[in-house]
């Protein structure tokens, strides 16, 4: 039987997705996974991950813990350092994503959901078995509330109580499987939720300056998730950071709505937000003060904002790029 080792003891969320990976390909299908840390069991087995203390791949050794380990993602992804989830998804993502997908290896979009699953969920493994934080901070900063609902946290708390036996396979196939289900739950969204939204997004890149003359204004003909696509887009047309605002007609309602670009993707920090005498104030109050008709709200926190006709969410973009 084919055998993927990976160590024994406390397992974390890196190997246990990398173990799942790895079972999704042919070579791997239904292999034993060995959890142990003694080198004469480990030299025999067809694949070692994240344990062993050597990165060679064309001997299938993926650990990532000794010293001279530097090793990043690429393709732009310089930040962050692999751990063996990132390891076993560099070699093997595009034939996993492939299999999950039903796509054939040479699928035209295969490259691009195999970066955005990246940045979207492995990224975030890596760095949180690394010790990278999300954000700069400065040294000593101690974080304003405890956070265990992300996947690392609750890959943890599968692990063996105190009290517990300390190597209960049962335990860790659990953590494998909760990786795996959100691992294709995120490839899901991307190839077939993600992926579809391109489209609009660059139509309405590509319209910008019909809308407005300065170009700082986009119209989505069709809602999608926008936001990453126009960072990329923009990358791609060299005009990074020039749109300010994104109109769009919100699905449930049917009125419309105007929304900042924030700096980037995650950021809670606008390009250009909504002006500060519109946040908290509401519909004939805030036409009104606007001199717009048929405004709804504007977000307290600026970001956002509502009017009952395209015309009217328009226009209150295009005043919002005139007041300060």
């Amino acid at each position: 039987m084919v055998k993927i080792g990976t160590h024994s003891g406390t397992f974390h969320c890196d190997e246990a997705l990398g173990c799942w990976l790895l079972r999704q390909t042919p070579r791997f299908k239904d292999a034993e996974i060995v959890r142990t840390r003694d080198p004469e069991v480990l030299k025999d087995l067809d694949v070692v991950i994240d344990v062993g203390g050597e990165y060679d791949f064309p001997r299938l050794r993926l650990d990532h813990h000794q010293r001279e380990f530097t090793e990043k993602f690429g393709h732009g992804f310089e930040t962050t350092r692999l751990s063996s989830a990132g390891l076993v998804y560099r070699h093997f993502g595009r034939e996993v994503l492939a299999g999950l997908l039903g796509w054939p290896l040479d699928h035209p979009e295969l490259e691009t959901v195999y970066l955005q699953v990246y940045r979207n969920f492995i990224e975030a493994v890596d760095a949180v078995d690394n010790g990278v934080g999300q954000y700069t901070v400065p040294s000593g900063t101690a974080p304003l509330y405890v956070n265990n609902t992300t996947l690392g946290a609750r890959v943890a708390s599968l692990n063996p109580r105190w009290n517990q036996p300390s190597d209960d396979a049962t335990l860790y196939q659990q953590a494998v499987e909760l990786t795996g289900r959100e691992f294709s739950e995120a490839v899901d969204w991307v190839a077939r939720g993600w992926l579809p939204g391109r489209r609009p997004v660059a139509e309405s890149l590509a319209a910008r300056h019909s809308v407005h003359p300065s170009g700082k204004i986009i119209l989505l003909l069709e809602y999608c998730p926008w936001k990453d696509h126009l960072y990329d887009l923009e990358r791609e047309s060299g005009c990074v950071g020039e749109v300010l605002y994104c109109v769009y007609q919100d699905d449930r309602d049917k009125s419309y709505r105007v929304q900042c670009v924030s700096v980037g993707p995650g950021s809670f920090e606008n390009r250009r937000s909504l002006p500060a005498a519109w946040r908290g104030v509401r519909d004939d109050a805030l036409s009104e003060l606007s001199g717009i008709p048929g405004c709804v709200f504007v977000h307290a926190g600026g970001f956002i904002g509502g009017n009952k006709t395209k015309e009217g969410a328009l226009a209150m973009a295009v005043k919002a790029l005139e007041l300060d």
